[in-house]
């Protein structure tokens, strides 16, 4: 049962991070491992679908991040330095909102690898 341990804490970790980055971090300078792996050796293990649920959902990151998060991203960094916070903080904002998907995702995973655990 040490997979499903790895997965529950890696899943954890993540969420932890994904919350810093909303309540404390500029824009954009994550990239999402493969932690999720440790929730597909764990199902592997064990073959309780819980694991493999918790696993794709946190591995739900990386199209989240490419394909919703990416493109706010993009604008901003294509944001002149020279531009006016009034132009720039909506966007910011916007990214911080987006980002909140991310640490859902984490928790939820998170929530689905302690109810595999029992």
């Amino acid at each position: 049962m040490l997979t499903g341990q790895l997965a529950l804490t890696a899943s954890a970790v993540f969420t932890g991070a994904a919350v810093y980055i909303n309540i404390a971090e500029q824009p954009a300078r994550l990239q999402l491992d493969d932690r999720s792996v440790l929730g597909l050796a764990a199902f592997f293990n064990n073959l309780d679908w819980r694991w493999l649920l918790g696993a794709v959902v946190l591995l739900a990151n990386w199209p989240y991040t490419i394909f919703v998060i990416m493109p706010t991203n993009r604008h901003l960094m294509e944001t002149p330095p020279e531009a006016t916070t009034a132009e720039t903080r909506p966007m910011i904002r916007q990214w911080g909102i987006l980002h909140a998907g991310r640490s859902c995702l984490g928790l939820m995973a998170t929530v689905i690898f302690l109810w595999a655990r029992q």
